[in-house]
């Protein structure tokens, strides 16, 4: 099982920014996508970013498209997710997720497409 490294997430008010990274030592990082998805209490865990390894190419859900920016660095095999403008409804836990894949566009915003997650770091914006 691969394990996959997130860091602290945080209280932020709002318009406020925030820096996740994830690090994965395993095959899965090293020549896959890489990923965030969240999961608020009571909803469903939902798409956020992600990202190839080969192309860089990157996929945003809308609601976070223009204030989230997803980068990653294949030395390093971790990915990191800029937040910025965050809002009351970015409020979650926050998921890293990788696959050994690289993925074709129509699967890397489904959570299926993905075979490994980390443990998860709580996101609260809130004044």
């Amino acid at each position: 099982q691969v394990q996959l490294v997130e860091s602290a997430g945080g209280l932020v008010q709002p318009g406020g920014s925030l820096r996740l990274s994830c690090e994965g030592p395993g095959r899965a990082s090293r020549s896959g996508t890489m990923g965030w998805f969240r999961q608020a209490p009571g909803k469903e865990r939902e798409f956020v970013a992600t990202i190839r390894r080969g192309d860089f190419k990157t996929l945003y859900a809308d609601s976070v498209k223009g204030r989230f920016t997803l980068s990653r660095d294949n030395v390093k095999n971790a990915v990191y997710l800029q937040m910025n403008g965050l809002k009351p409804e970015d409020t979650a836990t926050y998921y890293c997720a990788a696959t050994g894949s690289n993925l074709i566009f129509s699967q890397m915003g489904r959570k299926e497409s993905y075979d490994h997650w980390g443990q998860g770091t709580q996101v609260t914006v809130s004044s």
